[in-house]
C-alpha cells in the first residue's frame, strides 16, 4: 500500500486562497471546498498570513529570513564553529601535555 503523494501549493495560490476567504460574502468552508483544499489547511494559511503579513508562505521548509534573523543565524554558526575548534584544541593540548612513558 503506497502513501498518497503530498500535494504542494505555490505561495501565490495560498495568498489568493487567503484573500478569497476574507471576502465577507463567502464562508471559509465554501472557499476551501471550491479550491479543493480542506478547511484546516485554509485555516492554517490564514493564521500564517496574519502572523507574517509581508513574508508568509516561504516555501518547503525554507524560512524567509529577516535581516535580524539572518544575522542571528550567522552568529550562531560562527559560535558553533568556534566551540568546535576550541574543543579540538583542548583535546590536542591534553594529548601533547601527557608525559612520555
Amino acid at each position: 500500500m503506497t502513501k498518497p503523494k503530498r500535494r504542494t501549493y505555490d505561495p501565490e495560490f495560498k495568498r489568493n486562497a487567503v484573500l478569497l476567504s476574507e471576502d465577507p460574502s463567502r464562508t471559509h468552508s465554501e472557499v476551501a471546498e471550491s479550491l479543493g483544499i480542506s478547511y484546516a489547511i485554509l485555516y492554517r494559511w490564514r493564521r500564517e498570513f496574519s502572523r507574517n503579513r509581508g513574508i508568509a508562505f516561504s516555501g518547503q521548509g525554507n524560512e524567509i529570513l529577516t535581516d535580524e534573523k539572518r544575522r542571528i543565524k550567522e552568529l550562531e554558526k560562527k559560535l558553533r564553529d568556534a566551540e568546535t575548534e576550541r574543543d579540538i584544541l583542548k583535546k590536542a593540548l591534553a594529548i601533547f601535555s601527557r608525559a612520555p612513558k
